[in-house]
């Protein structure tokens, strides 16, 4: 990202907000087809990682953020449940499909006053505070931002005002999201500007993908 968009991203953190959707880390409970090729244990540590990775992406950009948990024991995260996410303020995710869950998170940022709103998951290892800082840079003068994922999802989608029909009728978790999401976004007249094409890891190829170009 530009300096010039870094500081523009700067200057906008007040009225932005990130919304981060995971999962409280259990065994069994998490990262469900990577777990079906290396066994629920390397899964559960993998996804450690991958929250303390976009952890660290949230907190070197600076931008106030809600993570919103699935798989909780209660209507409110216990301290145990937010032991990854201590910086940020945490809420469970409600009823509903992915789609319905992030119409919600986003509906709830823009009545709290927020004028830029992006959501992104926890199944990304490139994920840097550059893509999160460029994203709200980029909502300044775009109504839809998004961070294409090579699986054909989106690992980070942005706006600058409530899209609930961006959510419908999508099939998650399959290579028609992001296509199905831009069809809805050109019909809605929406601007749309586009982040750097990232990996999610979502299966034993993925990571090994991944571990071979970290060299780990």
């Amino acid at each position: 990202m530009s300096e010039d968009l870094a500081a523009h991203a700067a200057q906008s953190d007040s009225d932005s907000h990130l919304l981060v959707f995971a999962r409280v880390p259990a065994l069994g409970r998490v990262k469900s087809r990577l777990a079906a090729g290396v066994g629920a244990p390397a899964a559960l540590a993998v996804y450690h990682e991958l929250l303390a990775i976009t952890n660290t992406a949230v907190v070197t950009a600076g931008v106030p953020a809600t993570v919103w948990l699935a798989d909780t024991a209660g209507p409110e995260p216990t301290t145990a449940e937010t032991r990854e996410w201590a910086a940020h303020h945490a809420k469970c995710q409600p009823e509903g499909d992915l789609g319905a869950r992030m119409t919600t998170a986003f509906a709830a940022a823009f009545a709290a006053g927020a004028a830029r709103v992006a959501i992104i998951g926890t199944d990304c290892p490139g994920l840097r505070a550059t893509h999160l800082n460029e994203a709200f840079a980029l909502l300044e003068t775009n109504d839809l931002v998004l961070g294409p994922a090579t699986d054909g999802g989106y690992y980070l989608l942005g706006l600058r005002q409530p899209q609930p029909e961006l959510f419908l009728n999508k099939t998650w978790s399959t290579d028609s999201v992001l296509t199905d999401t831009l069809a809805d976004a050109t019909r809605l007249g929406l601007r749309a500007a586009f982040l750097p094409a990232l990996r999610d890891v979502d299966n034993a190829d993925d990571l090994a993908v991944w571990r071979a170009a970290s060299g780990s």
